[in-house]
Parts: C-alpha cells; sequence; structure tokens
C-alpha cells in the first residue's frame, strides 16, 4: 500500500513539474483524441503540420474578386481541416480590421468580429489546437490595440503563454497537454510583439524569431525552397516552418508586377503530390522534418488535408 501511494504521489509530482515547466496548469484529464487523431496527443506541437489558411478573412464565392485568396468563409475553412489562420491587419477608421493590402482593396471586417468566431469554434471544439499567425504591417502596438480586441472577444483566457520569451520546435508542449490545459490557442504576430513590453500581452508570439518562411508570393509551380524570413536567434532548424504553398500569377510583368491567387491552377497546386514536393524540398532546412504549417488559397480545392495527414503519419481511413 505504502509502495502505491508514494509511486502515485512521485508521479504527481513529476506530472505537476512538468506541466510548470511546460506553463500549463495540472489537467484534470486527459485527452483521447487532439485535432481529430488520437495518435497527435503525445505528439509534440513543435512535431505536427498543421493545414493552413492564407488571407483566411478574404473569401469571396465571386470569381471576379480578384483580391480574394478563399472561396469559403472561416467556419467552412475551419470544417474543412484548417488549423492556422493567416491574416493581415490594417488600421481602419480607428478600428483594427484584417485586409488585404489596403482595407480599399478588400476589407474583411474587424478583427474582434474575426476573433470572436475562433472563439466559437474552440468552444465548440475542446480537443482542437488551433494557431494564429498575424501580420502587422504598420506595427499597431501590440499591448495598446491587439491585446484589448483579444481580451474584448473572449480568446486571451485559451491562449497559451510560453514559460519563456523564444520557444524552439522541440520545446512546445504535446497537444494533449495543450488541450488538457485548456490552453489552445496559440498566436504569432510578424512584426510588434517582440517588443511587447506589457506582460499581459505575453500570449502574443514574434512570428520571426520563432518561426521562418520560405518564399513569399511564389510563382514557380516547382516550389523550390529557401528560408526567406526570419529574424533568429534560433537556427532555422531549431525554429518551426511554415510553406507558402500559394501560387500567384503575374498579371503585368512590368516592374514589381501584380500578382493574383492562381485559381486555375489551384487543383494542381493543393494536390497531394504537390505540397509533399515542397515539403520535401524545405525538408533540408530542418533536419528532414516536416514543415509545421502548409500555407494555401482555396482550401477548398484539391486534397490539402490528405497531404498533412500523410505529413503527420496518419493514413487514410
Amino acid at each position: 500500500m505504502f509502495s502505491s501511494l508514494r509511486l502515485a504521489a512521485v508521479a504527481f509530482v513529476s506530472l505537476a513539474l512538468s506541466s510548470t515547466v511546460l506553463g500549463l496548469a495540472i489537467p484534470t484529464k486527459r485527452a483521447q483524441v487532439c485535432n481529430g487523431h488520437a495518435d497527435l496527443c503525445e505528439r509534440g506541437y513543435g512535431n505536427v503540420t498543421f493545414l493552413g489558411a492564407h488571407d483566411s478573412f478574404a473569401f469571396s464565392g465571386n470569381p471576379f474578386a480578384l483580391a480574394r485568396d478563399q472561396e469559403v468563409d472561416i467556419k467552412a475553412q475551419l470544417k474543412l481541416g484548417v488549423r492556422m489562420l493567416q491574416a493581415q491587419a490594417h488600421m481602419n477608421k480607428k478600428e483594427l480590421h484584417f485586409c488585404h493590402t489596403t482595407c480599399g482593396l478588400f476589407d474583411g471586417g474587424s478583427v474582434e468580429k474575426y476573433l470572436q468566431i475562433v472563439k466559437s469554434f474552440l468552444v465548440k471544439n475542446p480537443n482542437e489546437v488551433l494557431t494564429l499567425i498575424l501580420t502587422n504591417p504598420e506595427k499597431v502596438s501590440i499591448p495598446n490595440v491587439w491585446k484589448p480586441i483579444f481580451d474584448k472577444a473572449g480568446v486571451s483566457e485559451l491562449a497559451y503563454v510560453p514559460p519563456k520569451p523564444i520557444m524552439s520546435r522541440d520545446d512546445w508542449p504535446t497537444l494533449g497537454q495543450m488541450i488538457e490545459a485548456n490552453k489552445r490557442l496559440v498566436v504569432f504576430v510578424d512584426h510588434g510583439a517582440e517588443q511587447a513590453s506589457n506582460p499581459t500581452a505575453n500570449f502574443i508570439l514574434p512570428q520571426f524569431q520563432m518561426v521562418w518562411e520560405d518564399t513569399f508570393d511564389p510563382t514557380n509551380a516547382k516550389f523550390p525552397c529557401k528560408v526567406d524570413r526570419t529574424s533568429g536567434p534560433l537556427a532555422p532548424a531549431q525554429q518551426l516552418n511554415l510553406i507558402n504553398h500559394n501560387l500567384n500569377v503575374n498579371i503585368l510583368p512590368i516592374g514589381h508586377g501584380i500578382l493574383l491567387p492562381d485559381r486555375i491552377q489551384s487543383p494542381r497546386t493543393n494536390g497531394a503530390k504537390s505540397i509533399l514536393r515542397h515539403a520535401a524540398h524545405c525538408a533540408p532546412f530542418v533536419q528532414d522534418r516536416n514543415p509545421n504549417f502548409v500555407m494555401l488559397d482555396f482550401v477548398n480545392v484539391g486534397q490539402g488535408m490528405d497531404a498533412v495527414n500523410r505529413l503527420n503519419g496518419i493514413s487514410a481511413h
């Protein structure tokens, strides 16, 4: 009896210590299914591939809406298996909106309303981990503007706060641990988060210190890979990585040109063969590991989820 009690006590203390190190509370129950698969529960967040939607807010069923990057709305994207939502923010009449380049070109509405959709999804799907990768080109204040919007939308309490400012790929907790602690939202912002002095905004993480990207706005359908955007201090092999698998076509090949998402080629671009080839091109930069995020335009087209399942080693049922 004494031995059993002692072993139980040791196990509890070990769990408490590991949870504290990872920045998580002690769980009350263990997750059985994580992001749709039991096999992913014991997988570290940094060792999982997630399907991503490029400019997730820029959706339209109108083929003449040239600034769109998606055909279906955010709820439909999430239903298709998207677990990384990317969006670009701009100030619009003193309110932060998600817009494509400018709000005059494509205004996806307020960041607060967008985050309310995210909150609804997370509440209805308690065994899902979701990532936001947000662009902040105007360097809008993280503690003074971004953080209050997250608070008002009610998602701050679900956001994961790392135990240290910069997490390497292998530092992250497992999906199961994140789900058990109900810290299931990971938030990266490209500019401004590295300078956030307000400790209450510590869930808004500096993207390029922890996530590198390959070529942005690619026009080569073969998707060659190089480390294109990162700010260190971690080496690329230690960071998470995102592949920009969203093909563009240059409709005005003069000067910088005008790039548009290539909807015509999207069935081929979003095919499993093309995605897996792109992932293989980037593997040498991350010690032959798979990408963490596969970002697509038109996620409703092709075999994006099938490719991601293969990268995660999950067979089709």
